[in-house]
């Protein structure tokens, strides 16, 4: 490895520990912000001064939020290392995370557990979007301005005007309560991956549809189409082994970046069919006040977010030569 290619990867990996710092203390920051005693929202109306005080005592919530603190008499009051902020970066470098306030569990033991079934619904929201949007994108393109190139804009269309929570219900309507087909909640089959996969992956394959269909309808106008029919291959040839190849250089980038967006999307659809993932132990966390959940959620939806931008940034000089001479 020589020296120049080193200081690109020591200057990916300061960005990656300076977007995950950023992240982790403006959500800190807001949660901090927010009224009302996560003790009091916990232990509820009923508990005594003595449990409140112990529990405060127990998860350092007695301690200062951050290195100085405003207001009282003096108006500013320097903490020094005394406080919650520098603790939680401190755990951070031994990978602990906390504990739950709520289950008193390690926060990264309940964010494992949840995790995968996440990243399988994410995955599982790609393939159903490029399944969807290859075809219907490559046909749009050939057929440019012709009745299937305006079915299938206007699918684009629909696709990203509705949002997951009216697409979601939608399909529990249809293919859980009137066609029985599926479990409307939950994910302990593997067939009650489905709805969630199409809510999930709708917006997407819509996105990818429009792409596709712009790429492949610039590539046609190329000297090297007229060159490959003028060999003689036929059009299939032509259309999934030349254009498509060089169309979906672009839509590569498109799928990395909206990893973070399926990862966010995913709060509201697996609150919507109870998919035990990360996204629906955020919104419990979010909903009790149990900060070091929220906390750690966050820092690993941040994390798989830019790993999967900078893998996105790899396989993207791998497929254009251009990227990499420069």
């Amino acid at each position: 490895m020589n020296k120049r290619k080193f200081l690109g990867y020591l200057k990916r990996l300061g960005l990656l520990v300076l977007v995950v710092w950023t992240v982790v203390s403006l959500v800190t920051l807001m949660i901090e912000l927010v009224p009302g005693d996560p003790a009091l929202a916990i232990l509820g109306d009923q508990a005594t001064p003595e449990q409140i005080a112990n529990f405060r005592a127990k998860h350092e919530l007695d301690s200062p939020a951050f290195f100085f603190s405003v207001g009282g008499e003096n108006g500013f009051k320097w903490n020094g290392t005394n406080n919650r902020y520098f603790n939680y970066f401190k755990g951070l470098l031994t990978l602990d995370l906390g504990n739950s306030f709520r289950t008193d569990r390690p926060v990264l033991d309940m964010i494992m557990e949840r995790y995968p079934a996440t990243i399988k619904l994410a995955i599982a929201a790609l393939i159903i979007a490029v399944f969807i949007a290859v075809p219907l994108g490559v046909v749009a393109g050939t057929n440019k301005n012709s009745l299937i190139d305006n079915a299938a804009s206007f699918f684009a269309l629909l696709g990203i005007c509705l949002p997951g929570f009216v697409i979601g219900p939608l399909l529990v309507y249809i293919f859980a309560v009137k066609l029985p087909w599926f479990s409307p909640t939950g994910n302990l089959y593997p067939e009650d991956i489905l709805l969630p996969a199409i809510t999930l992956g709708a917006a997407l394959s819509a996105i990818l549809t429009r792409m596709i269909r712009s790429s492949v309808i610039e590539e046609l106008g190329e000297d090297y189409v007229r060159t490959a029919r003028a060999k003689g291959l036929s059009e299939r040839v032509v259309i999934y082994k030349h254009v498509l190849k060089n169309g979906l250089i672009p839509v590569v980038t498109i799928l990395g970046l909206q990893l973070g967006v399926l990862l966010a999307g995913a709060i509201i659809t697996e609150k919507i069919f109870n998919w035990q993932g990360l996204g629906s132990l955020l919104l419990d966390g979010i909903n009790t006040r149990d900060h070091r959940l929220v906390q750690g959620c966050v820092l690993v939806i941040s994390v798989t977010y830019i790993l999967a931008n900078s893998l996105t940034d790899m396989v993207y000089r791998r497929l254009d030569p251009r990227i990499r001479l420069s």
